[in-house]
């Protein structure tokens, strides 16, 4: 027998299903970029044109010299260098101690375990301004303003987002990897260590971007706690953009503010294979 052929209706119907599909999804990016776009137009315009009524959509002149003019006004690579120290360190800190608190809540057992876990994940719900300044008084009492540590405090502490992101992912290996190291006498350290950390690659590229991202955006926790010279660029984009007036060159932070997310998209690019899930039975073999 020869299998069937579908109709030109069905055809029909599948092409303007698609056709609807990609429309909706153009839409939807154009969306999304819409505003990274018009930051970039931004950063090519003058400040009349910027200042113009109606609104100048398109400059006349493209003033590549702004972003020229955005990196030499300001230490512009000394302040990426303290927001990529400070970024690695956070994320790939805050990337492993949230596996090894995940792992616990995964594969171990104790008393009032799910009661804590409920806490973790409640704590997700306090919003940061209300920890940030008793936070602030303990590193004050430390003496660890106008240094990384807290960053590295902070990381240490692992993220109740990822712990989750990471429980729900150890949750889901198959427990015959876990008896078969136990058969030959390896602890619980090495079984993280040696066969679910390594299994959790997917998730660790996925945690680690998003810790960057956390931490590259973040500008509370350095204009609090870090000097005019050790600071972000995040902080030193909003304050250093200004006329002797103190109001905003709203062209030249535009486009720090590109050369800004340069990093974050490179860091994403880079490891975005880490968000397709791998197979967590490959240790079966």
């Amino acid at each position: 027998m020869t299998p069937k052929t579908p109709d030109s209706a069905t055809q029909v119907r599948v092409r303007a299903s698609r056709l609807v599909l990609y429309t909706v999804l153009v839409v939807i990016t154009g969306l999304m970029l819409g505003p990274f776009g018009w930051l970039v137009v931004t950063g090519l315009k003058t400040t009349p044109e910027l200042a113009a009524s109606p609104v100048h959509w398109l400059p006349d002149k493209i003033q590549w010299h702004n972003f020229a003019d955005a990196f030499t006004q300001i230490d512009f690579l000394g302040y990426a260098r303290n927001s990529l120290v400070i970024s690695l360190i956070y994320a790939t800190l805050v990337s492993l101690s949230s596996a090894w608190v995940g792992f616990g809540f995964a594969r171990l057992g104790a008393p009032g375990k799910k009661v804590l876990f409920g806490v973790l994940l409640g704590s997700m719900m306090l919003p940061q301004m209300i920890t940030l300044f008793p936070t602030y008084l303990i590193f004050a009492k430390l003496g660890m303003v106008n240094t990384y540590w807290p960053w590295v405090l902070w990381g240490l502490a692992a993220a109740p987002y990822l712990v989750f992101l990471f429980r729900q992912f150890f949750a889901g290996m198959p427990r015959e990897l876990e008896e078969a190291a136990i058969v030959d006498g390896c602890g619980y350290a090495g079984i993280f260590w040696r066969i679910f950390l390594p299994q959790s690659w997917p998730v660790l590229a996925a945690s680690f971007v998003i810790a960057f991202t956390w931490s590259w955006g973040d500008f509370i926790a350095p204009m609090l706690l870090l000097s005019s010279d050790r600071t972000t660029l995040s902080v030193a984009l909003m304050t250093s953009y200004v006329t002797p007036g103190g109001l905003p060159v709203n062209n030249l932070l535009a486009a720090g503010s590109v050369m800004y997310v340069v990093p974050i998209l490179l860091i994403f690019l880079v490891a975005q294979r880490g968000f397709v899930a791998g197979m967590s039975t490959t240790g079966l073999k």
